[in-house]
């Protein structure tokens, strides 16, 4: 629609997108201004160059080879034009709280969430069962702290490719697969206990090579589906699912494996990993212009939030299936969210890893109470994480710098945990443990709406492979932490050191975030 221009009106600039054939839509637009048009194209290289426009009207077009042509608009309107460009003098409204909660992106995300409850759940029980399997078994604290490891050594060797697959394929598919693996390999768990250490070990490797898909694809699910200003409260619901996945596997655990033996959780989890699977495939869709089930509104929102800029690619790119490994790993912002993913992933796994033995042998806890101290945290984890992604998409929208709501959030990530398990250490009984624990876990929290949003937006083109590059990296770290626990109580006696050391590698942790990590895009495609 076409709405008259009033004549007392400054002169203003409004960008357009032009896509997919600009000749005809040129056309189309500008046919009622009277607007004359000159689209130059080399028949060779195709090459864009520049339309030039009648009614003190300019369009530059982006230069450069490409396949699809992307076009960037600067119309310039004054008091002799009748009429304006476009026709829309607002943006669309932004969603009220019952829209946002019921919307299509947020059932999405909900499945996403559910996904990785899963996928925490099915690692964590191991935990709560590596205690009667220890005693059955006569494994030393050391060997058992190799028996959780396992789960890492598969973790540490799939998440590049993973990410490579998800930035070629799409998180759907990838994540599909990811989970019937992993639940496939924890329903098979019994079995390889029953039938060999090593098919154990196996089993374990293979559980970690399939979860290390679910976090590069939940980032390219939720860059396609939210707009920049909803991104970290959708990865705060995503990952409040990660951690009641512990809350739940830590909790649920022992009562599965009092009615149905030791191995009563692995098979209950893996059953249910295939009943997501089949809901996953069904109902969700990879973009939302695909989606049968999204409104015209909603889809209109997102489409217009994600092209504020005015530049957009139909599709993603399917051109470079090997991703430029040198130039990510050249850049200082790469190195802050590997650092980042390093120290939460050594914290995360140390304390996931070990806390049901550690009020067991510090505190005399028994099994179910131990389960029960340690899922607390985690529960404070999910629910202080999303209003950590509230606070962080309410500071963007109120003018605050990506950059500097990224640097806050991290900083309470790391320096809060640091300081309260420096508390930790000091605790007399088993309920102000907890409650140091659960300060430390759910500030930790902040840290998804630091590096792990901030991938998204220093490299939207390769979020997949350097959440790959930064996991791997991370799982690296979490395998020392968790073997270097084990060794460290085993030679020491005590958690307390190793504590202690945790909270100062926190703190070292911020310091190089604050210095190197940035809000802003970075230039991957070209060498400097």
């Amino acid at each position: 629609m076409n709405l008259p221009t009033p004549l007392d009106r400054s002169i203003r600039t409004r960008s357009l997108l032009l896509c997919p054939n600009p000749r005809n839509f040129l056309t189309k637009t500008f046919s009622n201004n009277k607007l004359l048009s000159t689209l130059t194209e080399s028949s060779n290289t195709k090459r864009l160059k520049t339309i030039s426009l009648t009614s003190s009207s300019t369009i530059k077009l982006l230069h450069g080879p490409i396949s699809t042509p992307i076009l960037r608009v600067r119309v310039k309107v004054s008091s002799n034009d009748a009429q304006s460009i476009g026709g829309e003098e607002g943006e669309i409204r932004g969603p009220s709280f019952f829209e946002f909660i019921t919307s299509e992106r947020v059932k999405v995300v909900a499945m996403v969430a559910l996904a990785l409850a899963l996928c925490n759940a099915d690692r964590v029980v191991m935990s709560v069962a590596i205690v009667p399997l220890s005693l059955s078994f006569g494994w030393r604290q050391s060997f058992a702290g190799v028996v959780q490891s396992s789960f890492l050594w598969g973790y540490m060797i799939s998440p590049i490719a993973g990410g490579t697959l998800v930035d070629y394929y799409g998180g759907k598919v990838v994540m599909a697969w990811g989970v019937a693996l992993w639940s496939m390999a924890t329903f098979l768990t019994p079995w390889a206990a029953e039938t060999s250490l090593w098919a154990l070990l196996l089993m374990r490797v293979l559980l970690g090579i399939a979860e290390g898909v679910a976090l590069p694809c939940m980032n390219n699910m939720i860059s396609r589906w939210f707009p920049q200003t909803e991104r970290a409260r959708a990865v705060g619901l995503a990952m409040a699912g990660f951690q009641l996945g512990s809350a739940i596997g830590l909790t649920l655990s022992p009562i599965l494996m009092s009615q149905g033996g030791v191995f009563g959780p692995f098979i209950i989890f893996g059953l249910s990993g295939f009943l997501w699977v089949l809901v996953w495939v069904s109902a969700t869709s990879s973009t939302p212009d695909r989606s049968r089930q999204i409104s015209k509104y909603e889809l209109d929102y997102i489409q217009n939030k994600n092209q504020k800029s005015f530049t957009f690619e139909n599709k993603p790119k399917k051109t470079k299936v090997i991703p430029p490994f040198r130039r990510l790993l050249s850049k200082l912002p790469t190195w802050s969210i590997i650092v980042a993913n390093s120290m939460h992933s050594w914290g995360f796994f140390v304390i996931l890893s070990w806390m049901p033995i550690y009020f067991k042998t510090i505190y005399h806890v028994d099994l179910r109470q131990a389960a029960w101290f340690s899922a607390v945290p985690w529960s404070m984890m999910a629910v202080m994480g999303y209003f950590a992604g509230v606070w962080s998409d309410m500071l963007i929208q109120n003018g605050t710098s990506v950059t500097l709501t990224r640097k806050l959030m991290q900083s309470i990530g790391f320096i809060g945990p640091g300081i309260a398990l420096i508390g930790l250490t000091m605790a007399k009984t088993p309920m102000a443990a907890s409650a140091w624990l659960t300060l430390a876990v759910g500030l930790k929290s902040f840290s998804h709406c630091g590096f792990l949003v901030n991938l998204q937006e220093i490299a939207p083109q390769y979020s997949g492979v350097l959440h790959g590059l930064s996991n791997t990296a991370g799982t690296f770290a979490a395998i020392l932490g968790t073997v270097g626990a084990g060794f460290f109580v085993e030679l020491v006696g005590s958690f307390k050191g190793f504590l202690l050391l945790t909270s100062f590698l926190y703190f070292s942790a911020s310091l190089f975030w604050n210095i190197f990590a940035t809000g802003e895009r970075v230039n991957f495609d070209e060498t400097d």
